[in-house]
């Protein structure tokens, strides 16, 4: 039986199945080699099977796996500990499974702190924060709502970077704003400052929270540890996932501590949220991307894949930041063109259909990018 027999049909059927990594180095069942310029959607960001989390999780499952939120672990508190540091400190963290989990605690934190009759949050269009009801609702792409519709209300959108739509979608009851700093899932179009700047002034104004989804673009990934920091501005609430556990499921939301004081006993929760091994994996994470300096490693990797990508021919544009970057294409379909990659042993994403996504590991060594390259060029010539 195969996997496309066994699972529900919500994925197409896999091109290929992957077996081992190292680094930034995947192998399928066949044996054969690839680069790995996708991450698993910006999650393996120290590479595949890294030996300090690796270590991490051995130590762990031979010591504790779990004990439920009923009770305390003494994992769990230090990595949130090592979370609000990186953020500034001066605020708390909910701890659970996933990047949808994470912005569905914001998104009830938001609601709890606005209270009743103030629960709206605005999103802008071409954003992606999730799949769960409301963060389907949340992420602003109608056509991934029609299939499920009613969906909670509360939610609306406003035209990508256009700070006076923002201005016009805010109305008595709307509790938050929420931004990406890079639209990942949408195109990887980074948000511009005017935007995000305008976007803190008006939750200022207004009495509202900003919340920033770094789910894709936090933890180095945009040569910042977050990408608002490109921005200068300060949120109220951060949802992390992905590369925090470095492909171990967990996800997180940070809030100010006076914003966290809104939840009560018993208002959140999740079974598996902040467990041992997860976080374990996650302590792991952050003290090696201490370590290593992450965001310079992505500022200097970055600096060096789009140089060649705009070198290319046949790519119109370069745009992202850090690690995180599209390629238009310049005539090409980008679908075909990410067929011919995989079959050519390079592993990257259609984000679009004229554009590339890639998003290699921040480890990633110069002579891997240069090899990249190469077979990107190479398809794009045929």
């Amino acid at each position: 039986m195969t996997a496309i027999d066994i699972f529900m049909p919500t994925y197409a059927a896999p091109p290929v199945t992957f077996v081992r990594g190292r680094g930034t180095e995947l192998w399928d069942s066949e044996g054969k080699r690839y680069l790995d310029f996708l991450c698993g959607l910006a999650v393996t960001s120290l590479g595949h099977a890294h030996p300090a989390v690796a270590d991490a999780l051995d130590h762990q499952a031979r010591t504790l796996l779990h004990v439920s939120n009923l009770f305390a672990n003494d994992v769990a508190p230090r990595v949130a500990a090592q979370i609000d540091d990186l953020l500034g400190g001066g605020g708390q963290v909910f701890f659970g499974n996933s990047g949808a989990e994470a912005n569905e605690c914001a998104i009830k934190l938001a609601r709890k702190w606005g209270g009743r009759g103030k629960f709206g949050v605005i999103s802008a269009y071409g954003s992606f924060h999730g799949r769960t009801l409301a963060t389907l609702h949340a992420t602003g792409q109608p056509s991934k709502h029609e299939p499920f519709q009613p969906l909670p209300e509360g939610f609306r959108h406003v035209a990508w970077n256009d700070l006076e739509a923002l201005e016009a979608a805010i109305t008595p009851e709307v509790a938050a704003v929420l931004v990406e700093p890079v639209q990942g899932e949408g195109g990887v179009f980074p948000a511009t400052a005017e935007f995000v700047q305008g976007a803190r002034r008006l939750c200022d104004e207004r009495g509202l929270l900003l919340i920033v989804d770094e789910i894709q673009t936090g933890l180095g990934r945009t040569g910042r540890w977050f990408g608002y920091e490109h921005f200068g501005v300060q949120p109220d609430v951060v949802t992390l996932a992905k590369a925090l556990g470095n492909g171990v499921p967990i996800g997180a939301c940070w809030a100010r501590r006076d914003v966290a004081a809104a939840f009560e006993p018993g208002d959140h929760g999740s079974t598996f949220g902040g467990t041992a091994i997860a976080t374990a994996a996650a302590g792991a994470v952050l003290t090696e991307m201490v370590r290593v300096d992450a965001p310079a490693l992505a500022r200097a990797a970055g600096e060096r894949l789009t140089q060649a990508l705009s070198a290319t021919s046949g790519v119109k544009e370069v745009r992202g930041l850090g690690l995180l970057l599209a390629a238009e294409l310049d005539g090409h379909d980008a679908k075909a063109v990410n067929t011919a990659l995989l079959e050519r042993g390079l592993v990257a994403n259609a984000v679009t259909p004229t554009a590339i996504r890639f998003a290699p590991p921040l480890t990633v060594s110069d002579g891997e990018i240069d090899e990249a390259m190469g077979i990107f060029a190479e398809v794009l010539r045929a």
